[in-house]
């Protein structure tokens, strides 16, 4: 089993990413709805929507919202927490065809948003994901690609710490090995250890933008930042990618 399908439906991957800032994923909608400008009831895809934090700030400001994830647990928590007229939730693996297999007509946007990208070993996969979203896009559609800046990871990294939640101890090791950043989790609950680990591909804005490139996408902006600042390469925590569907 794939380490992110193992380790998302996991309720001690929620413990550990409980006080995920509800009000910064506020300010970020607003401010990339703001800069988008889509007009009201305009159809979005969250991509990898985990838990739905990002769908229902865009349900608020009034688009027709579908979020669909690989977790089911995270799926199964939106729909009951979150679903409305405008708002739903599917399981869906990002490598597969968004149109039409979970969505009939072609939509507006598709966001992908906190690093939910550069999970997969295989470089297909990455261009699989930027083929489904292409497909599933009108003339002119965004493709909102929301990642790590690659150069501060590797400036910033953090080998060791350990997060308290929930009564548990999470011992984090972070390293840099073959262009992935891997956090290794160890734990221990009930009398028993545990052992997760996430790894993520660090993509250059380079090898973002190939892939933008193959697939028919123009990138229009590039932000540093949750709250849309200017992208610096060096000191720059985020690199949020917008995209148009060009072709």
């Amino acid at each position: 089993m794939a380490w992110f399908k193992d380790w998302f439906n996991t309720e001690y991957y929620h413990i550990l990413y409980s006080d995920r800032d509800f009000q910064e994923a506020e300010i970020f909608i607003k401010k990339l709805s703001q800069y988008n400008a889509l007009p009201p009831h305009s159809s979005i895809i969250d991509l990898a929507c985990g838990k739905g934090r990002h769908s229902y700030f865009l349900h608020h400001l009034g688009y027709d919202v579908l979020g669909v994830d690989l977790s089911e647990e995270s799926i199964a928590f939106a729909k009951k927490e979150f679903t409305n007229n405008g708002l739903a939730f599917d399981v869906h693996d990002m490598r597969d065809e968004l149109y039409p297999n979970v969505v009939s007509q072609k939509v507006d946007a598709v966001y992908n948003l906190f690093t939910s990208f550069g999970y997969f070993d295989d470089e297909q996969d990455d261009r699989k994901v930027f083929a489904s979203v292409h497909h599933a896009l009108n003339e002119g559609g965004i493709f909102v690609l929301d990642f790590l800046n690659e150069k501060w990871v590797q400036n910033t990294l953090v080998p060791e710490a350990t997060i308290h939640k929930g009564g548990i101890d999470f011992h984090i090791q972070k390293r840099i090995e073959n262009e992935h950043v891997i956090k290794d989790i160890r734990f221990r609950d009930q009398g028993q250890d545990f052992h997760y680990f996430e790894k993520v591909k660090l993509h250059t804005i380079e090898q973002i933008q190939a892939y933008a490139q193959e697939f028919g996408f123009e990138r229009k902006a590039i932000w540093g930042d949750y709250h849309l600042s200017n992208f610096d390469l060096e000191t720059s925590p985020r690199a949020i990618n917008l995209f148009i569907k060009s072709k």
